[in-house]
């Protein structure tokens, strides 16, 4: 049986703050530039929600290794 899974973590490589947005785009396979501008188009469009989606995701979203 093989038990090839993906983990969602927080990248080491592709890190500008937490490695949140980095971590998300090498678990879906897409650039983390376009998820770093999703994330600020959040971020805008809820009047700063974002943010604190972002730091929450920080804490709960292991590091990479």
């Amino acid at each position: 049986m093989n038990n090839d899974y993906r983990r969602l973590e927080r990248s080491r490589t592709q890190r500008m703050i937490c490695g949140v947005c980095g971590g998300i785009g090498e678990y879906f396979n897409v650039d983390p530039t376009l998820i770093r501008l999703a994330w600020a188009l959040l971020t805008v469009g809820s009047i700063g929600a974002g943010i604190v989606v972002y730091f929450i995701a920080a804490i709960i979203i292991p590091d990479g290794e």
